[in-house]
């Protein structure tokens, strides 16, 4: 009981064969997943241009406009202006945003931009989101002027030949201080009617620059929406499988604070390119036109549905999977989840049973298969991880990039080639012991089972596990039961893995660009699971199984799969190189104390380079402030500089509740406070004057500690001059010890400082590029 599933006559030539039909799926899956052509400036009036959006683009977004910064300030001036022009009511809304995470509460002076388009017999609200900051590092281009950008070239279609306009109210919301933890989008949900009274939310976001316009994350309930999607959108991109991988991730975006307010809603961005994420190089010129125009013609196509809908009637009680095969969306409802799930299984189980009938398979083989390859799967993982740190300790450099590197396609092959290796390394011993039968039917029970699983924890998942699995054995099955040619045995096998190739590539390509290669192991695990479904077809190259192989062929696959992923990783580094174009990323900031006058230049680099060097030379942290560092860090002795720097006057104290007055300092943006003792609350208020029209106060819990440095800490960003009121709940702490660090972007105050060289950009470390004028206090 040690056969085959199949055989044919001229079997290289039918493994070819095979093989290039899944290379052409897999060609086909990647094309329609392309972006489309930007419109030129000369297209319809009705029609979105990128071209058009660029003009606004490149009036605001050249320049880095984080939270608080004169260059956001002009950004929120220039696109309110835009929108006023168009006709739209334009209100600012001035507040603090708050947001909390582990021993740290930031708060941030924002200044939303809301605009409102009413509708003619309004259903409901739409709400159309963006963020106008951008990360310190860089004038965000793309993250997320080009969605802005789009907004503005959305009005203006909309309002284009006239007409009576649309049935639903568009409200625009341009969010302030997205980058410093969704404080725009918390304050307009906490404290403006619009955020509080819901609707359908359209958020508009980027991870790179470049790539398709992917709705990669709803709301609950989502089928009413995503059918607008599917048929409202000229080129509907993403699948449910993003959502649920995103929801494992620790990132957010303006969606979240939204949702979690009662807006049901789609979230877009693009996500390839994503080395220049948060850096200076998310600039106009690297920006793909082609996603501008993605986003702005989603944009603008869902204005008009959603805009024309009755809102109350897309409300929904279920989720649906959606996902796209040869540029076809494919929707069915969450309710078929668990079915087709079982249906795998159930495939699988038959096919086993007539393996097992026709003497292919014994049951004590079929489980050793089916337990057995959970190696390869294991061991694609770890070799992928091994990559990595290999790859860090070869070139120090790329552990500050976090595993997104300019040019990775190299190091993406040598993960596809280690998984292939991990592959023959289970499946050729054992070939010999258990049959390629017992192998093949035994490896589907894995993407089988883990459609189970995501069946119960991540349903928009399953699947992606689910499909190929019972394909596969739909497909076996019609080899072992149905007549034919030899030819129709191989067609059958393949079409059987065709869905496989269809969904799991492309999985491991869209892991790639989210997580990197710092996270390799996801997208080689992806890939050895297709591997287990295409195992029918490798036979087709293998020997019988009963033959001895000679001792050169047993050394001579491993040996290959090992030269050639050696050798993919020597061209990765050899083109993966640091240049203008492709810069390398870098920490440098500069302390300073400003009792004591003492300063220090920092950098947080693993292995600084020789730029850096000029400033840093040891580990010796003795001369910073006390509760400034975090991690292990460079340093080197600094000349002082004139500035006030911070100060902080301890108001009241009422048991573990200490209120503090903050002031940065002349010219400083923001103030960080390191506090030597855990909070559990924090509340920021500022002062209700004309100026900032009221902003008033908040406060937020505050759990856990932070780590490698004092236990807590709170910032705010874009501090009023006239400073900030700051109290803090100490539980059970008679002293404690308050750093007040008061921040200013930039280097250039310091005397001798000398600006980076073109190949190299700022790290995007939050505490990088920054003078950090301190005083410690004891309360």
């Amino acid at each position: 009981m040690m056969g085959k599933l199949f055989d044919v006559p001229r079997r290289v030539a039918a493994g070819v064969s095979a093989l290039l039909a899944l290379a052409v799926v897999i060609m086909l899956t990647a094309m329609t997943d392309s972006t489309p052509q930007p419109r030129p400036a000369s297209a319809p009036s009705q029609e979105f241009s990128a071209e058009r959006a660029l003009v606004h683009l490149e009036k605001f977004a050249t320049v880095p406009r984080p939270l608080g910064s004169p260059a956001g300030d002009r950004a929120r001036d220039y696109l309110a202006g835009q929108l006023r022009a168009a006709g739209l009511t334009v209100e600012i809304q001035r507040s603090v945003g708050a947001w909390a995470s582990r021993g740290l509460a930031t708060f941030g002076r924002v200044d939303n931009i809301v605009a409102t388009l009413p509708g003619t017999d309004s259903t409901g609200t739409v709400l159309i989101a963006a963020h106008y900051d951008s990360a310190a590092m860089g004038p965000g281009a793309s993250d997320d002027g080009a969605a802005v950008a789009a907004m503005v070239e959305t009005v203006r279609a909309l309002q284009a030949g006239g007409g009576e306009g649309l049935r639903n109210d568009i409200v625009l919301l341009m969010s302030d201080g997205e980058e410093d933890g969704v404080l725009g989008a918390e304050a307009f949900v906490r404290q403006h009617p619009l955020g509080r009274k819901g609707g359908v939310l359209l958020n508009w976001e980027a991870r790179g620059v470049g790539g398709p316009s992917l709705m990669f994350q709803t709301s609950r309930d989502n089928a009413g929406l995503v059918e607008t999607f599917v048929n409202g959108v000229p080129h509907p991109r993403g699948d449910s499988s993003m959502g649920e991988l995103y929801r494992l991730l620790p990132n957010n975006t303006d969606f979240t604070p939204l949702t979690k307010a009662g807006f049901t809603g789609l979230n877009f961005a693009y996500i390839e390119r994503s080395s220049y994420y948060h850096t200076a190089g998310d600039s106009i010129a690297n920006l793909d036109r082609g996603s501008l125009q993605h986003h702005g013609e989603n944009m603008l196509a869902l204005a008009r549905a959603l805009g024309g809908a009755d809102l109350p009637a897309l409300a929904s009680d279920h989720d649906v999977t959606y996902f796209r095969i040869f540029g076809i969306m494919v929707t069915y409802p969450v309710a078929l989840v668990w079915p087709l799930a079982l249906l795998a299984v159930l495939a699988l189980l038959g096919l086993a049973l007539v393996a097992r009938r026709r003497r292919l398979v014994s049951v004590p083989r079929l489980l050793i298969g089916a337990v057995s390859a959970v190696v390869p799967l294991v061991v694609s993982v770890v070799l992928a991880q091994g990559l990595w740190e290999v790859l860090v300790a070869w070139r120090p450099a790329y552990d500050g990039m976090g595993g997104l590197l300019h040019r990775p396609q190299g190091f993406q092959a040598a993960i596809a080639v280690l998984s292939g290796l991990a592959l023959l390394g289970w499946y050729l011993p054992l070939r010999r012991r258990l049959g390629p039968a017992a192998l093949g039917v035994g490896a589907l029970v894995w993407p089988a089972g883990l459609g189970v699983l995501c069946a119960q924890v991540a349903p928009g998942m399953s699947y992606m596990f689910t499909l190929p699995a019972l394909f596969c054995a739909l497909g076996g099955l019609a080899v072992l039961v149905l007549p034919g040619p030899a030819w129709a045995r191989v067609a059958a096998t393949t079409l059987g893995t065709v869905m496989a190739a269809t969904l799991l590539p492309a999985l491991a390509r869209n892991a790639f660009d989210g997580m990197g290669l710092a996270l390799g192991g996801a997208s080689a695990l992806v890939l050895a699971l297709f591997g287990l479904t295409a195992l029918p077809i490798a036979e087709l190259f293998l020997p019988e199984p009963g033959r001895r192989p000679g001792r050169g062929a047993v050394f001579a696959v491993p040996l290959v799969a090992v030269g050639l992923a050696m050798a993919l990783v020597g061209a990765g580094l050899a083109t993966d190189t640091f240049d203008a174009d492709h810069p390398r990323r870098t920490h440098l900031a500069y302390v300073m104390d400003a009792d004591t006058r003492a300063a220090r230049w920092v950098s947080a680099d693993a292995d600084p380079g020789e730029w850096t060097r000029r400033y840093v030379s040891g580990h010796d942290v003795t001369g910073l402030p006390e509760g400034y560092a975090r991690g292990t860090l460079w340093t080197g002795t600094a000349p002082s500089i004139k500035a006030d720097g911070p100060r902080v006057a301890m108001l009241a104290r009422d048991a573990d509740t200490i209120k503090l007055r903050v002031t940065a300092g002349q010219g400083a943006r923001s103030v960080t406070l390191r506090v030597d003792q855990p909070i559990t609350e924090a509340t920021a208020a500022t002062a209700a004057t004309a100026a900032t029209g009221g902003i008033g106060q908040v406060t937020v819990p505050v759990t856990g500690t932070r780590v490698n440095t004092w236990p807590a800490e709170i910032r705010f960003r874009g501090i009023p001059a006239r400073g900030a009121q700051i109290t803090l709940r100490v539980p059970g702490a008679s002293r404690i010890r308050l750093t007040a660090i008061a921040e200013t972007d930039g280097l250039s105050a310091v005397p001798g400082f000398v600006p980076r060289p073109p190949d190299l950009v700022a790290a995007t470390r939050e505490d990088g590029d920054l003078l950090a004028i301190t005083r410690t206090y004891t309360f």
